[in-house]
């Protein structure tokens, strides 16, 4: 019949105090707590392997919403250039139309009025380019404070046009069906009669 392995002993031969002959180590008496930690190190290690992927999985997205950030950006500013485009070119025939007019040798004053009236056209269409039109304002219409910004008064005798537009000082715009700029004028009024008058 075999025979146990001695115990272990505290070096006199004897057992230590409160050893049982034949005693057996944790592992071999506790295999469920083995199997436990070794359960344990299994979860830890699908775990770190599961936090692994997902950190590349986020470093890709980052790296996906950045490319399509740079695609965007280099879109809008393809779009704003091909917008600016038509603008760029009424400049470059303002531009052409001062500096011409400037080269003259002789000037003639008469000419004067009609080149700043084909330099404001030409401002104009820029601006219509932009989206932006003159809105139509004459004298002799009723002032509007929606439509028209007050620049001062002029006095007169016509009951009838107190309260309309005696002279447009500055032109106004429209876009679309916004005011961009409301119009500067000069609005008429009946003079009031001096205190005491007869």
């Amino acid at each position: 019949m075999p025979v146990d392995p001695d115990p272990p002993t505290d070096g006199t031969g004897s057992p230590p105090p409160g050893a049982e002959p034949g005693s057996r180590s944790a592992d071999e008496s506790c295999p469920q707590a083995a199997a436990s930690l070794e359960d344990v190190r299994s979860l830890l290690a699908g775990l770190t392997e599961t936090v692994g992927r997902e950190h590349e999985r986020a470093a890709h997205r980052e790296r996906v919403i950045d490319r399509l950030h740079e695609d965007n950006q280099r879109l809008r500013h393809g779009e704003l250039q091909a917008a600016l485009e038509p603008v760029r070119a009424a400049l470059f025939r303002l531009y052409d139309l001062v500096r011409r007019e400037a080269e003259r040798e002789t000037v003639d004053a008469a000419h004067t009025p009609r080149l700043l009236a084909a330099i404001a056209d030409e401002l104009a269409e820029v601006l219509a380019r932009t989206g932006v039109e003159p809105m139509p304002v004459e004298a002799g219409e009723a002032f509007d404070p929606a439509r028209h910004r007050p620049a001062g008064t002029q006095d007169v005798d016509d009951a009838e046009l107190d309260g309309t537009i005696a002279k447009v000082q500055r032109a106004g715009f429209v876009r679309g069906d916004r005011i961009a700029r409301r119009a500067e004028v000069i609005v008429a009024r009946v003079a009031a009669d001096p205190v005491g008058g007869d």
